[in-house]
């Protein structure tokens, strides 16, 4: 399904710090951070060990607490909702859009309630939110905005980057993402306050100037190592690349895909949106196909598929605590029966996209023949 791209500068990079005796807390963080920053456009740039770490310590600096509520996607992977009740807060979903998947502005503000303090908007599948309507609405009811960007680095809506638009944003370093650093995240910011607190809750509640056995706050060991560092600033000085590979095998997909316009639907990519494709999925058409037995046929002719994402909503945790149903958020719902992740990393080449589409669809027409 995935594959990291890793070069001859990762393996320099780590040797470089394995050498040095620095394996935490030390110089390529820093360059890291530094760089990163600079790519997304924002002041600041707090790594920290997994996408997860950061939308909860994004949270946490936002003042949310144990009462509150925080609008958010049920299309998305489950991390996005859990750290919600991470911190004692209740996830409340909207359903999403339904060309896109991400989640739907017109929807939200009818979601609003006295106890709502946080609208926390998904940029799925590399594809940004429409921010300038979901901006509107918090600055309107006066609601901290923290964006998860995990899946959507290097996307942009309107010409403005994923991650810049709230007060934090948070991407995810995962080896499917767009870049890797085998597990990490980055909180960015433009608020030197919060990026002060992120820093000081990743490393066990311990400001700056502390002795290191004095702490501050309740903190966490959320620290990203110095060797995660070292692969991440090497991947970051090449994203350019990484990102433009992704965009054009994605196109390449796009093209062969055309022919099967029947029986899937290809991703959709806003107008106003930059998408940089951090997987590749498609919708198959006919509600009577059974996903299932579909992905275990491509699996038999050497092609990984997956279900790519489920509803989190319907999950038998959120189900029981908070008595959701089927039908509750229906696009979501609908999207997640349908959509089929097809492989998607840099190495695929021209002739694998059209082998797995001719697989795909000669599995997807033998479905038909046997429904007819």
């Amino acid at each position: 399904m995935a594959r990291p791209h890793i070069g001859k500068k990762e393996e320099k990079y780590v040797l470089e710090v394995l050498r040095s005796g620095v394996l935490s807390i030390g110089p390529k963080i820093e360059a890291f951070e530094k760089n990163f920053a600079k790519f997304v456009g924002a002041k600041y740039a707090c790594a920290v060990s997994s996408g997860t770490a950061g939308l909860h310590l994004a949270l946490i600096a936002a003042g949310i607490k144990e009462g509150d509520e925080v609008i958010t996607s049920p299309f998305s992977f489950i991390a996005s909702a859990n750290v919600i009740l991470y911190v004692g807060a209740k996830p409340v979903f909207v359903d999403v859009d339904p060309l896109t998947g991400n989640i739907d502005p017109k929807k939200v503000e009818k979601a609003i309630t006295k106890k709502t303090k946080a609208i926390l908007p998904v940029h799925i599948f590399g594809q940004s939110a429409e921010m300038g309507a979901i901006m509107k609405i918090a600055k309107k009811h006066n609601l901290v905005v923290i964006e998860d960007a995990c899946e959507s680095l290097g996307a942009s809506h309107n010409a403005k980057m994923s991650g810049t638009f709230g007060q934090s944003g948070v991407f995810a370093f995962y080896a499917n993402k767009q870049m890797t650093t085998g597990e990490g995240g980055m909180i960015v910011t433009n608020d030197r306050v919060v990026d002060e607190l992120c820093r000081s809750l990743r490393n066990q509640g311990r400001a700056p100037d502390m002795q290191w056995l004095d702490h501050k706050y309740l903190g966490y060991n959320y620290r990203m190592d110095e060797m995660s560092a070292a692969v991440g600033l090497a991947q970051i000085e090449k994203i350019d690349f990484l990102i433009k590979k992704r965009q054009e095998i994605a196109r390449w997909y796009e093209k062969e895909l055309k022919r099967l316009d029947s029986l899937v639907e290809i991703p959709y990519t806003h107008p106003e949106a930059i998408h940089t494709w951090f997987v590749y999925v498609v919708r198959i058409n006919n509600p009577r196909t059974d996903r299932n037995k579909v992905i275990q046929d491509l699996a038999k002719k050497k092609v990984s598929s997956k279900p790519y994402l489920p509803s989190i909503h319907l999950f038998s945790f959120y189900k029981d605590r908070f008595g959701y149903e089927a039908d509750d958020f229906p696009v979501s719902e609908k999207i997640s029966a349908s959509v089929l992740a097809l492989p998607f990393y840099i190495g695929l080449t021209r002739q694998d996209v059209r082998n797995i589409v001719e697989i795909l669809g000669t599995t997807l027409q033998k479905y038909e023949r046997i429904q007819k």
